[in-house]
């Protein structure tokens, strides 16, 4: 290997999420078919296609909730989960709790708990899991939930809160973990129109940032503004990947042009 070739590689980004070549079965249903994915540090990817085309399903093979029947997913270039040459099976990798820890996943009906406030809900991990000192825990709670525009309802039940209020306390819960990359699951799909648009914001802020994020939406306008790069899936494959102008306004694949042509006509 040269000079030249060395420090190439010395230079190379390392993804910081990458999948490759998951399959997924489920049932009689190949849900998942030999889908590979790279996720730069800081890229915001939107995921859109219609309801079944194994979205969430991706989403939850990359952060080891669900294990894929093939394949390898890997996180900051270490191995999450994937065949161990010992057994020649596919497991979870040697550091998974550690590699784990390093992604979060923001659900679509918020999973907060309702016996605990708000800041109680944001605390749990950081103390529990990360055994991070309370009082430093409180402080970055309270930071992160100002972030997202709940500094008024520390003190507050769920059950007290609005629709985008609770998603908005889901994601204060992730940031509080420092996680590396987010995961976003239709995360506006259970909230009233009124309340997609806070929701929203929030995550557009954290593009601005520089969060790393994988979003499953079917909220098209967002993912044209606020994405890096667009996937289409359908199918279980990935059928269309561009930047949010080509895909979502010049789509090339007949497939892609269809969705999108039906969102449209919803649109107007």
């Amino acid at each position: 290997m040269d000079e030249g070739t060395t420090q190439a590689t010395a230079n190379a980004v390392i993804p910081a999420i990458e999948a490759r070549s998951l399959h997924k079965r489920l049932g009689q249903a190949d849900v998942l078919r030999g889908v590979s994915l790279e996720v730069a540090p800081g890229e915001v990817v939107a995921v859109i296609g219609r309801s079944g085309s194994g979205k969430s399903t991706l989403l939850r093979c990359l952060i080891g909730l669900e294990r894929p029947d093939a394949g390898e997913v890997l996180v900051g270039g270490k191995l999450l989960l994937g065949r161990q040459k010992v057994t020649d099976r596919l497991r979870f990798g040697p550091d998974y709790r550690r590699t784990r820890l390093q992604i979060g996943l923001v659900f679509q009906h918020f999973t907060l708990f309702p016996q605990l406030t708000i800041l109680q809900n944001v605390l749990l991990g950081p103390t529990i899991v990360l055994k991070v000192p309370r009082e430093t825990a409180r402080r970055e709670a309270v930071e992160v939930l100002a972030r997202v525009g709940l500094l008024d309802k520390l003190n507050t039940y769920p059950d007290f809160l609005s629709g985008g209020q609770k998603q908005r306390a889901a994601i204060a819960r992730e940031l509080a973990m420092h996680r590396k990359a987010l995961l976003f699951d239709e995360v506006t799909s259970a909230l009233d129109p009124e309340l997609v648009r806070e929701v929203l914001q929030v995550m557009r802020d954290l593009a601005a940032d520089g969060t790393t994020m994988v979003i499953v939406t079917h909220e098209m306008d967002f993912a044209r503004n606020a994405a890096d790069r667009v996937l289409f899936m359908d199918g279980g494959v990935i059928v269309e990947q561009g930047s949010p102008d080509r895909v979502i306004l010049h789509p090339e694949e007949d497939r892609t042009r269809e969705f999108v042509g039906s969102y449209r006509s919803l649109r107007e």
